[in-house]
């Protein structure tokens, strides 16, 4: 099965890269990237639409398509399409009947417009706005990157249309989201086209996975899971495909990047997730924190994060007043609000609750006591804070380098509990930098790789040059520094040399050379020349 999806992923990723080619001579990457996607996820929403609500009316012997026509039906339709999918796509705005419309040369880009307009104003003043609010708005039809007349604005994404209705898509297929998979090859082809840019909304799938992993070993469903830096949402999302049940119960996501933040609602939705079943913020998740309900803060099962390395925040003295960071009493330097984000996962993590958190390997060492007991860096305070005083750090794993587009540096993974299962007195420590896969510029962890880590951490297993567990005395002599060399010495010692033996092959070689010297001489003689 795994090799057939490869294959078929392939093939997906080939089919995408020449829909992309239609536009790319045209706008940048990052922008165009946004058509692609937008006329892929209206394709999807469309499908499901006439799917979902085929399947609804069969015992009434009557098609979607038709029930929208019929005084009788037409109501009622219309409430089930909105209660159950959160909007409406009248049969002329359905996909087939767009692409029905571009083969008898009778399609308009502004019809197709229209179309999207008429599908986010169904959702106005329901329980669904907020998760279609603007959510086409990256895909502006009116563009003149795509044409100067609206002919050749037409003609463009009608290419674009027609080529991803070749696609076998198949949106009740449970073996495969061939959708979805279609939808992160994407994502994936931009973030490595666009480097850094790319990098902001993509967490490469083997970090995902391993995040994932770690945070929902052993667990059948939750009630919740949370990112507050989602991007595109495939950390949730994995999170949700490693629960043996596979259900969460709701998803809680805040991006701060407008674009990004409707990725992250069309990802949601193209995986199966009901708007229902998804509340999304597009915020600055230091700046505001979204996570109350009638005044109390909710407390999340899980919570998976990758948020921007290093960042730069707002270092408002009110921020000491936000419960989430003023147990420590201390905000972070301005450039580096690695652990103000882990700090906000533990305010709003259960007590049954697990955190798996992508940071910087600075963040684990970065600051230091002063010679009179006084800090000269809140990043000690904070660390000191969340191991000694919360006692929440459960393992720090350390992964290779050029894991990330755009990112050449070392990345580690923050495993936090409440309930420590026992292990309150120490802190795992894994070394996996050496355990990578290079692929063209990055480094990939394979699911090999990802086993032996989450075998170790289950375990807590003590593994020569892999993993060590710290007791919380070897902590505090090391300063609360948590560099993971300090824990596990994962260096391979050079093989001893033989001087003696090294002695006499540079006298044989000298012997050796000496003879073939004396050989040329007089074969040089013999023709005459000067030796």
């Amino acid at each position: 099965m795994a090799d057939a999806v490869q294959k078929q992923s392939q093939e997906l990723a080939t089919q995408l890269w020449a829909i992309a080619n239609e536009l790319r001579g045209n706008m940048d990457a990052s922008k165009f990237k946004n058509y692609i996607l937008g006329v892929i996820f209206y394709r999807y929403l469309s499908e499901k639409t006439e799917s979902y609500m085929n399947d609804l009316l069969k015992d009434d012997g009557i098609s979607y398509r038709d029930a929208l026509k019929n005084e009788e039906f037409a109501p009622t339709v219309k409430e089930w399409s909105i209660e159950h999918l959160g909007y409406i796509i009248e049969p002329k705005y359905l996909w087939a009947s767009l692409i029905d419309e571009i083969r008898g040369a009778e399609f308009s880009i502004e019809h197709f417009d229209k179309a999207i307009s008429a599908l986010v104003e169904s959702t106005i003043g329901q329980e669904s706005e907020a998760a279609f609010d603007k959510l086409f708005d990256d895909m502006n039809l009116q563009d003149k990157d795509l044409g100067k007349e609206v002919s050749e604005r037409t003609a463009l994404i009608a290419k674009v249309m027609q080529k991803v209705d070749d696609i076998s898509f198949n949106v009740d297929d449970a073996e495969m989201d061939v959708l979805g998979t279609a939808y992160m090859i994407l994502i994936s082809l931009f973030a490595s086209d666009a480097g850094k840019k790319g990098g902001e909304f993509f967490t490469p799938t083997c970090a995902s996975k391993l995040l994932a992993r770690l945070a929902a070993v052993g667990l059948d469903e939750v009630k919740n899971a949370a990112d507050s830096c989602a991007g595109s949402g495939s950390l949730l999302l994995e999170v949700q495909n490693h629960l043996s049940t596979k259900k969460v119960g709701h998803f809680y996501a805040t991006e701060k990047n407008g674009s990004n933040y409707n990725l992250l609602r069309m990802n949601l939705l193209m995986h199966g997730v009901p708007y229902k079943k998804f509340s999304c913020f597009n915020s600055d998740s230091i700046k505001t924190d979204n996570y109350y309900e009638n005044g109390e803060p909710l407390m999340f099962d899980i919570q998976v994060e990758n948020p921007p390395y290093s960042a730069k925040f707002d270092q408002s003295p009110k921020l000491l007043d936000d419960p989430r960071f003023s147990s420590c009493g201390v905000l972070a330097p301005q450039g580096k609000a690695d652990l103000m984000f882990v700090e906000s996962m533990v305010y709003h993590m259960s007590e049954d609750g697990r955190i798996a958190v992508l940071l910087p390997s600075g963040a684990l060492f970065r600051g230091k006591q002063g010679k009179n007991g006084g800090k000269n860096d809140a990043e000690y305070d904070i660390r000191k804070h969340l191991i000694e005083d919360l006692n929440v750090v459960d393992a720090i794993i350390g992964l290779p380098a050029k894991m990330f587009h755009g990112a050449k540096l070392p990345v580690i993974v923050m495993v936090l509990k409440k309930k420590r299962n026992g292990n309150s007195d120490n802190i795992l420590f894994i070394d996996a930098s050496k355990y990578f896969t290079p692929e063209k510029t990055m480094n990939v962890i394979t699911d090999e790789d990802i086993d032996r880590i989450v075998d170790a951490y289950v375990n807590r297993s003590e593994i020569d040059k892999f993993s060590h567990v710290a007791y919380m005395d070897e902590l505090e002599r090391n300063d609360y520094n948590c560099n993971i060399p300090r824990y596990v010495d994962s260096f391979e010692k050079e093989p001893p040399v033989d001087i003696d033996a090294q002695t006499k092959i540079i006298q044989n070689c000298d012997t050796q050379s000496a003879e073939i010297n004396k050989q040329l001489s007089a074969f040089l003689k013999e023709l005459g020349l000067e030796v």
